[in-house]
């Protein structure tokens, strides 16, 4: 071995991890910077437990990347143990071979990822090739593992991970996407037969794919991320270590239970938030931001949470029981604003606002440009205009036609880094009108002045904000309202009279007011059509 030089993991200029493309927005390279920012928790988490010592100094450390694509955990961690263990090992060949041969393992996604991974650790894509820098392999593949793994499907779909069978199930020549730690019923069976032993790792870690399609109406897809850690833990390591996007803290396709398990683990000890758009992968674009956390096996206690903004923490990290609420309040800074507003025990919006298709027409319903020919016409507000359909053409909810009624897009959001409206201007519609998935009904009501009241109680800042803590993406469903009181509407509600009414500090309202911008002065009857 030439010395040093053949261990020069991080000499290369420039760092090749740093130059690759993603794969997609669902199966993302791990910047080698952030990989070190996770590094770094788990070192602090192990010194605390351990009176002080270095995770990195200890050799019989086990480390998995379940989930591995570009390799730079396992290249990271490596590149850590052997400035760590060089005073345990001075022979430089001998202590590069024991990391790699008995301390750090992963389980490649596609057969091309592996070999990227190999590549990366080994500086061969063959383990046991002439360049690796691994001297203990007999096989090809070392300790990074793949195979190719099929779907179980049933109805349509992966009884593992939900997958449309009509999209992957697509011969040998494709990758099929069953990635091996979620399709198996006992993942400690499942990771003793690919390393051909009973394997216990001390640390897991990685960045899990995303999401897969699961056959659902256009671009339709599942998330796949909580599946790769539920069974991470199953395997009972001492910490497990992951990135995922942050939809789940609040919202998200099938994470209700995986939110709930989260949110009540005691043994979730570091999360680390990085709400805007681009901030924690640059150029990827993953609505609702990223974060990643730490899990202890050994800790019970509040979770301390950190938000980063701009590279920068935005205040000092917070020890919280993540439990308080039925989602996770990211900002620290918001906590103690929402204690205040539940403090009053009042009712909230989402009992009041309606569910998708209020009326029981879709999007992409329909109606007459003009009423001319029609029996009973009334107007419907369709996405970016208004047509004419007949009055017995509404099946749902018929009862709300002739109520005034405020109307909110299903879908609010920008292409910025930032969001800063949270919700699109309400529309006041007239009694005589009805509306498509594009709206929701966020109240009905008798007179014209409760609409026009409630109209602008949701324009105001203090409610928006309210919303913004249960918004991961632009989905505005009536879940979003669960925060927000349901005020009487006989008197007209401003931003200063309701901080005044929860008794909010000067620091809570510029919070507020630095979090949410003003909604321009309009026209009540503008057609809101989602971005802004």
């Amino acid at each position: 071995m030439n010395a040093q030089a053949s261990f020069a993991l991080r000499g290369r200029n420039p760092d090749v991890l740093t130059c690759i493309a993603n794969l997609s927005n669902d199966e993302v390279f791990t910047p080698p910077a952030f990989a070190n920012r996770m590094l770094d928790t788990l070192a602090e988490a192990w010194a605390a437990s351990h009176n002080g010592a270095s995770i990195w100094a200890d050799r019989s450390v086990r480390f998995l990347d379940p989930c591995t694509k570009s390799g730079v955990f396992l290249r990271e961690i490596t590149s850590r143990l052997t400035k760590g263990l060089a005073e345990e090992f001075p022979d430089l060949e001998e202590r590069v071979n024991h990391i790699l041969t008995r301390q750090v393992f992963g389980i490649g996604i596609t057969y091309l990822t592996s070999l990227l991974a190999r590549r990366s650790l080994y500086c061969s894509k063959h383990a046991n090739g002439e360049h690796s820098i691994a001297k203990g392999f007999t096989s090809d593949e070392g300790n990074i593992w793949f195979e190719r793994t099929e779907h179980t499907w049933v109805d349509g779909k992966c009884v593992y991970c939900g997958a449309s069978q009509k999209t992957f199930d697509r011969g040998e020549g494709l990758e099929s996407h069953a990635y091996a730690l979620i399709h198996t019923n006992d993942s400690k069976a499942r990771v003793a037969e690919l390393f051909g032993g009973d394997m216990q790792f001390d640390v897991i870690i990685g960045n899990p794919p995303y999401q897969l399609s699961d056959g659902g109406y256009g671009t339709s897809a599942a998330p796949i991320y909580q599946m790769f850690v539920e069974k991470a833990l199953e395997l009972e390591p001492h910490y497990a270590v992951f990135v995922t996007p942050s939809r789940w803290m609040a919202g998200g396709k099938g994470l209700d239970k995986y939110r709930e398990r989260m949110l009540s683990d005691k043994r979730l000890r570091n999360i680390m938030d990085y709400p805007k758009l681009y901030e924690g992968f640059p150029g990827v674009k993953i609505r609702g931001g990223i974060s990643y956390f730490l899990w202890d096996r050994d800790y019970n206690g509040p979770c301390e949470v950190q938000t980063i903004w701009d590279g920068e923490p935005t205040g000092p990290a917070v020890a919280r029981n993540l439990d308080a609420y039925d989602i996770l309040v990211r900002r620290n800074e918001a906590v103690p604003i929402l204690e205040k507003v539940r403090a009053k025990g009042e009712p909230t919006l989402d009992s009041r606002v309606s569910s998708r298709k209020p009326f029981g027409l879709p999007t992409n319903f329909k109606g007459k440009a003009s009423k001319s020919g029609l029996k009973q016409p009334i107007q419907l507000y369709e996405n970016q205009r208004i047509s004419w359909i007949e009055r017995k053409d509404i099946a749902i909810n018929p009862e709300w036609i002739d109520k005034w009624k405020v109307l909110m897009t299903a879908v609010q959001g920008t292409s910025a880094a930032v969001e800063t409206k949270f919700l699109s201007k309400p529309i006041i519609a007239e009694p005589g009108t009805a509306c498509t998935e594009t709206y929701l009904v966020a109240g009905h009501f008798d007179t014209e002045t409760e609409a026009r009241n409630f109209a602008q109680y949701l324009r105001t800042r203090f409610v928006r904000f309210l919303v913004s803590l249960r918004k991961p993406t632009q989905h505005a469903t009536r879940d979003v309202y669960g925060f927000v009181p349901d005020l009487p509407l006989n008197e007209e509600w401003t931003d200063a009279r309701l901080y005044k009414r929860y008794g909010l500090t000067k620091d809570e309202i510029a919070f507020i007011e630095s979090q949410v911008a003003e909604h321009n002065d309009v026209s009540d009857n503008e057609i809101a059509c989602g971005d802004e």
